[in-house]
């Protein structure tokens, strides 16, 4: 059963690009289940049925995992059928016939915005050090970076000039993730001065020099996502936060205070990079708002036809990217030019109107 494992684990590897945290999660977690499938007499995969994985499922339960923890592992054993049903280790696939355990539905734990704003002001920007803690921790609010996806960053993904970063999210997927005035300045303070600095310690630097954004005080790339939790656990004593925090919290702060800004749910997902819109509603609900009434204020002599075709094709789409109402009522009138409206990015516009961070201040 472990050689089917490592396997599977080469194939999550090779065809679906998954993260080494992935990977040692499948592993672990997976081999678990061959361990309690080995102690009740069960030496193949093609033995294993319903029964085995309800009795495993059950003791993980009586165990006191969380319901999220077993659902996990429910999820990771299916993952792996598909694949032995696909090399013809097994014919069919007992878990995919079990319903995970429900979970609860709570808002995860985020900071408020002044909480925020005291924990990125923490890092002293006047050593190296410093100015990079400043932008991990600007980045990882800002952006709403995942921690891996933070560690896999290199400096040709970053444009500075359209604040924009490339991300490679869960499954080696790729999205643009967009950040603020404050991150901006973050970044470009550590890439023209703390990371010059950084990479100057690092012998290697100039035969080989390293393409990770984020450096280590050898000027080397960081070598475990712990380093991401040690740095930001080293301010949050300085704050004195009250509650704990991970780069997670931070994550969940950018998508909460969106849509306290007023972003709407696919916008929200949009930036998060969730593939599923359900996995996003876990923070609220937004209803989008039906334009017809603003199409018709500002083409009045528009036919009921035009309007319902104009909406559908136009207006629903740009909705669902994050533009509102009141942007459209502005930007669509009878003396609109059609350049205009295809340069709109409700995205930016999003980000910009509803996220504390992207708001540009008096002083910029």
């Amino acid at each position: 059963m472990q050689d089917a494992l490592d396997r599977f684990l080469t194939y999550l590897l090779v065809e679906r690009g998954a993260s080494p945290y992935t990977l040692r999660n499948y592993g672990n977690e997976i081999g678990e289940f061959i361990a309690f499938a080995e102690e009740k007499g069960v030496q193949s995969w093609e033995d294993v049925d319903v029964v085995l994985v309800r009795s495993w499922l059950a003791s993980l339960h009586r165990a006191g995992y969380h319901p999220a923890s077993i659902a996990r592992r429910l999820y990771e054993l299916r993952s792996c059928f598909r694949f032995l049903m696909r090399e013809r280790i097994v014919s069919e696939n007992p878990a995919a016939r079990i319903q995970p355990p429900k979970q609860p539905r709570t808002l995860p734990d985020y900071l408020t915005v002044e909480q925020v704003i005291e924990l990125l002001s923490a890092p002293d920007i006047s050593t190296p050090l410093g100015m990079r803690d400043a932008a991990i921790l600007e980045v990882l609010y800002s952006a709403g970076l995942r921690r891996s996806e933070l560690m896999g960053l290199k400096v040709k993904e970053v444009d500075l000039k359209e604040k924009r970063i490339r991300v490679w999210g869960k499954g080696g997927k790729e999205r643009i993730a967009l950040i603020g005035e404050p991150a901006k300045r973050a970044l470009a303070r550590y890439l023209d001065q703390g990371r010059p600095q950084l990479l100057a310690k690092n012998p290697r630097a100039a035969e080989n020099p390293p393409d990770a954004l984020f450096l280590n005080h050898r000027g080397g790339p960081l070598s475990s996502p712990r380093a991401i939790s040690a740095i930001l656990n080293k301010y949050l004593k300085q704050v004195d936060l009250p509650r704990r925090v991970t780069p997670h919290t931070l994550r969940h702060s950018f998508a909460t205070h969106l849509l306290e800004g007023g972003a709407d749910l696919r916008t929200v997902q949009e930036l998060l990079g969730h593939e599923n819109l359900q996995t996003t509603t876990i923070y609220t609900q937004v209803t989008l708002r039906h334009l017809r009434n603003v199409v018709k204020k500002a083409h009045p002599h528009a036919r009921d036809e035009a309007i319902e075709a104009f909406h559908s094709a136009f207006l629903v789409p740009l909705m669902e990217q994050g533009a509102t109402p009141e942007e459209l009522a502005e930007k669509l009138t009878p003396d609109t030019r059609l350049g205009d409206l295809l340069s709109f990015d409700p995205k930016r516009e999003a980000l910009v109107r509803a996220h504390p961070r992207a708001k540009k201040t008096s002083s910029e």
